[in-house]
């Protein structure tokens, strides 16, 4: 939509006018030439000498331009701009740590996506990067965990760091083991000192707690005081005999943080999982809407000066010409 910033500069459009009726004219005094016989000259003529003085007058080519350039100069205050399609403002509503298993079994080439075996963390990592996508209102953080547990972004609304961070990490870059209470631990110190109150974590494992250290539903108890919710997802095989999942340990930690637990199998499953998270935890907005503005002052500005080069420049030769005459 096209509008002016300031509609009320118009209101000056007919100060010329009020200046040229209301302010007396400039005086200037020339040389003249003293003739004694005047008088007489003017009684044989039958002319009578004026005790005005003379005001010269400007043609209408020159009232024309000054008028446009007039009126582009007050086109260019009055701010002319275009309003985009307003927009929701995005609003920063929680602190969202993701905490992920890298241990070696997530090297399981056990999954498919687009008919096609992939280990399980590269199927993770390709999902995981499209819910980061989705969650834009949200300060977003990850936690690689392994024997021990890694800081790779910290909190923050750049979401493409964090997915380039997601991308760049493998398996078995935190050790071989799974320890998933050091992993709730070591994210609740991400959220140590910070302002918002809604506070998420989402647990990713394949495996078991190594039993070293800090006991995972301790750690759920610890977090709960914290006011921290944990999400968690059991990634492969939750039964048979290749099945390393602890999904009793998974659900117990969910239950006490207030959190769900969700399996995920393959590909559909894990989206599934994403999908039902984004519900319960939806994205918010401000109220307040942002409309883009499009600023196009500098045209008017532009013919504004153009006229005035122009203007000067006629004037310019019609004195050349006089003189010449």
């Amino acid at each position: 939509m096209f509008e002016f910033g300031y509609i009320w500069v118009f209101f000056l459009l007919p100060l010329p006018l009020l200046v040229y009726w209301l302010v007396p004219p400039l005086k200037m005094r020339k040389e003249a030439l003293r003739y004694s016989k005047f008088h007489s000259a003017n009684e044989i003529s039958g002319n009578k000498a004026s005790t005005k003085a003379w005001i010269s007058k400007r043609n209408i080519l020159q009232w024309v331009m000054l008028s446009l350039i007039w009126i582009s100069l007050l086109t260019a205050l009055a701010s002319p701009q275009i309003i985009g399609e307003p927009k929701q403002k995005v609003k920063t509503a929680r602190n969202f740590v993701i905490a992920a298993d890298i241990s070696f079994s997530m090297a399981n080439k056990d999954w498919f996506i687009d008919g096609e075996r992939v280990t399980r963390w590269e199927g993770v990592k390709q999902v995981l990067g499209e819910f980061i996508e989705q969650r834009e209102s949200d300060r977003l953080a990850l936690v690689f965990f392994g024997s021990n547990a890694y800081l790779q972004a910290p909190l923050t609304t750049d979401h493409e760091v964090v997915k380039f961070m997601l991308e760049e990490t493998d398996v078995g870059m935190a050790g071989q083991m799974t320890a998933i209470g050091k992993a709730i631990g070591y994210s609740m110190k991400i959220f140590e000192g910070d302002s918002l109150d809604q506070k998420v974590l989402l647990l990713l494992t394949d495996g078991q707690d190594d039993g070293r250290g800090l006991f995972p539903t301790d750690a759920a108890n610890m977090a709960k005081q914290d006011s921290i919710k944990i999400y968690t997802i059991g990634i492969g095989e939750a039964s048979g005999n290749n099945a390393g999942l602890d999904e009793q340990t998974l659900k117990e930690i969910a239950n006490i943080a207030g959190g769900k637990y969700f399996l995920a199998e393959d590909e559909a499953q894990m989206q599934d999982a994403y999908k039902t998270l984004n519900e319960l935890e939806p994205v918010e907005f401000e109220e307040e809407e942002n409309a883009p503005i499009t600023l196009l002052f500098q045209y008017p500005l532009a013919i504004c000066i153009l006229l005035s080069f122009l203007l000067a420049f006629i004037r310019g030769i019609v004195n050349l010409l006089t003189k010449q005459i």
